[in-house]
């Protein structure tokens, strides 16, 4: 429904718009955006929305305001980059100058599925459709509504536009954190996953103040308990293995482990669409078909509204945001106990990394700091052959702490639980991209599969010469010259060479890190 600017106590965010409208209901939202023009109705009943110009975060946009009580705290450098206090009162002050005669739509929500450590968050935005947005994504508390107290505000304004000259932006677009002020504000863009990142980046600067150790992975539990975590970056195949039909969803991107176990952050899902197929992630497509789900730049018929998955006119990255409980298997509160496993996925486009290792605590810590992955030809201008890319602790961008504070966390929780960890190559064997070919789906699910029930704990292993993991000589229902990437090319010669080429890499890459680890995990890295 809707409230008066006192009811809302929006005063203390210097919202002036007397026209507000208070956590309304999905269905309410839905009527929303369709009268405002800003969305469609698809066949099935979800939402389908455009995002305009920007159809991904804007990572070089992003700003935390220097002042005095996180300045000592926040890893300066190109992720995080500083914002003066003035200019960003300037911002503010415009960004709430241009909010005077808009309609807006609030939310107050949460973030953290453990009543300890959650984080009360409202969002204000202009947007209906953003609004449904992050009530899917956020966790909403319907009993404590009346009585809830933000300890987090943002702000989403897509058509505002900063000015680099007056606000210290790169661009017309801005996404700026003050955690003294404990506000985001956010403009110059319509893609509504800024808002869920933002928040995202928030928990990483204050959980491990509380000693919660925040991850970008994916998590389940089998039906003797057992948790699973799952690290990897976009295209390893995170979220398709972790919605296991013989397992229950904990959440499938953000997750805390604290002294209690693992929780969830968030109250709905954020899933790819492109070229989704029911045969393969039947749980996710179905959640396209319904009402309830946002779609963001899926292609859909204006005649029919039938949706077109494999059309990628607008974007790659098409989306669908929906609730955790679209998904039948899901953990109702969200929580579970200490991993028994922690699985890091990698798409190995070089073709030389095996499809299974495990890790040591150090070697962990090793892989988790460089985060690696690969991206192929064809997937960004310019690529045009497999290009190597580490995203530390699996998710860089969203660090405000240095690198070194999570790896240590998951090192000392590893330890403490004695958490098993593997790394698991889903790219390429018989040679690189276009020459090898992908990983059976098959073998990579049969290799976790048995990980997780403890079916490799009691084979044999080898170490791997140039990579310096260990290697099960044997895994139920996977050929076991899988196993050794080495002889699945049909010139070792050939795959030395680029084995070589690939450790050089980790090693360049992870000087960035040698003064804040131990030589234990140094020496845990590949051997160049």
């Amino acid at each position: 429904m809707s409230l008066d600017l006192h009811t809302l106590d929006l005063e203390r965010d210097g919202i002036r718009s007397r026209r507000v409208h208070w956590n309304l209901s999905t269905a309410a939202l839905y009527e929303e955006a369709v009268r405002r023009q800003e969305a469609a109705i698809a066949a099935g009943g979800p939402l389908a929305c455009r995002t305009g110009q920007h159809t991904g975060r804007s990572p070089n946009d992003k700003f935390i305001v220097r002042e005095p009580s996180s300045e000592p705290h926040i890893d300066w450098g190109k992720v995080n980059r500083p914002m003066d206090p003035a200019r960003f009162e300037a911002l503010h002050a415009d960004l709430l100058s241009s909010l005077s005669d808009k309609e807006l739509f609030v939310q107050d929500c949460f973030a953290g599925a453990d009543p300890k450590y959650r984080l009360p968050v409202r969002v204000i935005n202009e947007l209906a459709w953003h609004n449904l947005f992050a009530r899917s994504l956020f966790l909403v508390d319907t009993n404590v509504a009346a009585a809830h107290v933000p300890e987090f505000t943002v702000i989403d304004v897509p058509s505002f536009k900063s000015t680099p000259a007056r606000h210290g932006t790169n661009s017309d677009v801005v996404i700026a954190v003050h955690f003294a002020k404990k506000l985001v504000l956010i403009g110059g863009t319509s893609y509504a996953g800024e808002m869920k990142k933002s928040i995202f980046s928030v928990l990483n600067y204050v959980l491990p103040m509380q000693h919660v150790l925040p991850m970008h992975c994916s998590a389940n539990i089998g039906a003797g308990g057992d948790v699973a975590l799952f690290f990897g970056l976009s295209g390893t195949g995170k979220t398709t293995l972790s919605s296991d039909p013989e397992r229950m969803l904990i959440g499938d991107d953000e997750h805390g482990w604290s002294d209690r176990g693992v929780f969830n952050f968030e109250g709905g899902c954020y899933a790819k669409t492109i070229r989704l197929s029911p045969e393969a992630e039947p749980q996710i497509y179905a959640t396209t078909r319904r009402f309830g789900t946002v779609l963001e730049n899926v292609v859909l018929d204006p005649e029919t509204r039938q949706l077109d998955l494999d059309d990628d006119r607008y974007t790659e990255n098409t989306r669908a945001a929906y609730p955790i409980t679209f998904i039948e298997n899901a953990v109702p509160s969200g929580q579970g106990g200490h991993p028994k496993n922690v699985v890091m996925l990698t798409a190995d486009a070089f073709g030389v990394l095996p499809p299974i290792a495990r890790l040591t605590p150090e070697g962990a810590m090793y892989h988790f700091l460089s985060g690696y992955t690969a991206k192929v030809a064809g997937t960004e201008r310019g690529v045009t052959e497999p290009r190597a890319t580490f995203s530390t602790c699996f998710g860089a961008p969203f660090l405000p702490l240095a690198p070194s504070r999570y790896a240590t966390m998951l090192g000392e929780k590893i330890a403490r639980h004695a958490a098993r960890v593997w790394l698991v190559n889903t790219g390429w064997t018989g040679g690189p991209y276009g020459v090898g070919t992908r990983m059976k789906i098959g073998y990579t699910r049969a290799m976790i599969h048995a990980a997780l029930a403890g079916a490799l704990d009691h084979v044999a292993y080898e170490t791997d010469p140039v990579f310096n993991v260990a290697v099960p000589t044997s895994c139920p229902e996977v050929p076991p010259e899988v196993l050794k990437p080495r002889n699945t090319w049909t010139d070792g010669v050939d795959y030395d060479a680029q084995a070589a080429k690939l450790a050089r890499m980790f090693a360049e890459n992870f000087k960035t890190f040698e003064g804040g680890v131990t030589p234990e995990v140094r020496a845990a890295g590949p051997r160049v």
